[in-house]
């Protein structure tokens, strides 16, 4: 079977069963000993084995393998396929990314018997990137891909609020870059995020529902569900802030939520905002980060305000080919992480893809609260490249720094 033929075959069987057709093409096309795709968690700070051509237990929790120092972050980071040869084993180990547009999915891990050459590094590299489309056509077919993201049984209001998040946490384009990463409390509160790309704009927004646990989470249901109703009927920012409030105030009792909506041109790269009550934004601008100060108009829904006509005012905001723009909420503001220079932790993550940067920022807010949060921390971080970057490859979204990987053995791994 040819390895068109074998992705073919994978794309039409049924979505369990789709990693094991890849597994045996592998196996039986490049001789490799084993495979086994390895999916991203939720964190995206460990990745879980999903066994090949075994039953998938949903009622175990998944293996957690952490990232940090191991060739699967390198892989992950710099977005190449990566070999390891060592002397005291007759197998040789490669791990490639599985990534489509900047959503780090999972790894590609085959055991080989002999150091592959370039044809078939490209191979693997090629069937990988095949499968990050495979997965993504499966994934709402099957709770397989769910389960594995889970390293720990999620809380009802954890579900709910995991479900309003996009279904890729990253966007890699030519004019742009985005990622967003969450890390619930203890008691889950409502935070959310949201980006979409139209033919001619990519819209964002960031928000945060009061309260915790299911009632925060039924909240930030209302006006996610509000603002992608508007959004899609092709409202603007204004039309979009103001059905949120209305279904606060129809539906939400006495509870509110602040948040912040952006929307950019792809043609011109104006930008225009929203805050409504929403904490400021963070830009980084040649090494340096300074807060944007909005006009700031009411949260969603706030009872005590009577709500006039224009209520949200779509603000311009000053947006440039090179900018890091960081959205995010309160709970990375949180009292326990008050030593920690944040616009300094954005500068010194400059280098990483915001995918990476994204994950940074929140585990350094974990971490400040020795593992518990007393509030959902949540960012979006947004790298614009300019409306002149159309030729710009945005297949997969690596570090910044454009350094050749390594393999563990010191020699360069074969390129993409």
């Amino acid at each position: 079977m040819t390895l068109a033929g074998a992705l073919e075959a994978a794309e039409t069987a049924a979505p369990v069963e789709s990693l094991d057709v890849v597994a045996r093409m592998l196996k039986d096309h490049l001789g490799a000993v084993s495979v086994s795709f390895l999916i991203t968690d939720f964190t995206g700070s460990s990745v879980v084995r999903l066994g090949v051509a075994d039953s998938v237990e949903t009622d175990e929790p998944a293996q957690r393998i952490p990232l940090r120092g191991t060739l699967y972050e390198g892989v992950i980071r710099s977005q190449q396929p990566q070999v390891e040869h060592r002397g005291e084993s007759p197998l040789v180990r490669v791990v490639a990314p599985v990534t489509n547009r900047g959503d780090a999915i999972g790894l590609l891990e085959l055991f080989l018997p002999a150091v592959p050459g370039e044809e078939v590094m490209r191979e693997i590299g090629e069937t990988a990137h095949a499968l990050a489309y495979i997965v993504i056509a499966n994934r709402s077919h099957t709770d397989v891909y769910q389960w594995g993201r889970r390293t720990k049984p999620l809380s009802l209001a954890a579900e709910i609020q995991h479900r309003l998040l996009p279904a890729s946490l990253a966007c890699e384009a030519a004019q742009f870059s985005v990622a967003g990463a969450l890390e619930p409390a203890d008691h889950v509160g409502g935070d959310t995020f949201d980006y979409v790309i139209d033919r001619d704009t990519v819209q964002l927004s960031v928000t945060d529902a009061m309260g915790h646990d299911v009632a925060a989470a039924l909240l930030a249901t209302l006006v996610v569900g509000a603002l992608r109703r508007a959004r899609r009927a092709g409202a603007d920012l204004a039309e979009q802030a103001h059905q949120a409030d209305q279904a606060m105030r129809d539906h939400g009792r006495s509870g509110y939520v602040t948040g912040q909506l952006l929307r950019i041109s792809l043609l011109d790269g104006r930008t225009e905002f929203v805050n409504a009550g929403h904490p400021w934004p963070l830009r980084m601008r040649d090494g340096e980060v300074h807060e944007i100060i909005p006009r700031i108009d009411p949260p969603f829904g706030l009872s005590l305000y009577t709500p006039r006509a224009n209520d949200y005012r779509v603000q311009a905001l000053d947006l440039r080919p090179g900018d890091r723009l960081v959205m995010l909420t309160d709970g990375m503001l949180e009292r326990n992480a008050e030593n920690l220079d944040l616009p300094d932790l954005i500068i010194r993550t400059r280098a990483l893809h915001p995918r990476e940067a994204a994950r940074t920022l929140i585990k350094a807010i974990v971490d400040a609260g020795d593992g518990h949060l007393d509030d959902d921390a949540t960012v979006m971080c947004l790298d614009w490249h300019g409306v002149h970057h159309s030729e710009r490859d945005a297949a997969t979204g690596a570090d910044l720094t454009d350094a050749s990987p390594l393999s563990t053995t010191g020699t360069p791994a074969p390129q993409r």
